[in-house]
């Protein structure tokens, strides 16, 4: 049921269900990564500016770096539960009417992210098919940047569908936090204390 929670029985999880949750998991460190390169870029150049040290071309990296967070951080950020959703549907209904209407959601998700995606990825093949390369002062080949992009959105798709797939079984969504008998009171508490919701 995603990633594992507190009190989880890894050991009763089977081998697809540790892979995907592992490559989840890895995508997220890899947005982390990207995230602390972005500051090493950022700082160096900031810095480096009172050495007269300068990194060729360190704005275009940085910008690539950023994508790649970006893209690589949403299966694990939508798997936590810490994406942004707009629940206000959602969370009025209860049982059947409740899992139907989640899993719809999921499913036109599913939808938008896959055609996104299958863009994406053609981007990326082109860029490498025709050696497209950076226009800026390092002459990268493009598709090497672009393959965070085009991979992120891989990962958040199989995320969407990993997850679809559990709800129609008849598990609790994995990004739901909190009980379903949560009080609002409960629900705020939850919130002060760095729960999201």
């Amino acid at each position: 049921m995603g990633i594992a929670l507190a009190g989880d029985d890894v050991t009763s999880r089977g081998p697809v269900r540790r892979a995907l949750d592992l490559l989840y998991l890895g995508a997220g460190y890899a947005a982390g990564a990207f995230m602390v390169a972005i500051f090493a870029i950022m700082m160096i150049m900031s810095i480096g500016r009172q050495f007269a040290v300068n990194i060729p071309a360190g704005d275009d990296f940085a910008s690539w770096c950023m994508a790649a967070m970006a893209f690589l951080g949403l299966a694990h950020t939508f798997k936590r539960g810490e994406m942004i959703r707009v629940g206000l549907l959602l969370e009025r209904l209860h049982g059947r009417t409740k899992q139907v209407a989640e899993v719809v959601a999921l499913g036109i998700a599913a939808a938008f992210i896959l055609y996104f995606t299958r863009h994406a990825v053609q981007m990326t093949y082109d860029s490498w098919r025709f050696n497209d390369v950076a226009q800026g002062v390092v002459a990268l080949p493009l598709w090497i940047p672009q393959l965070g992009f085009s991979g992120g959105l891989v990962i958040l798709s199989i995320a969407l569908i990993d997850e679809m797939i559990s709800v129609v079984s008849g598990n609790r969504p994995s990004y739901e936090k909190g009980s379903p008998d949560e009080t609002p009171d409960e629900f705020i508490e939850r919130i002060s204390q760095g729960g999201g919701g």
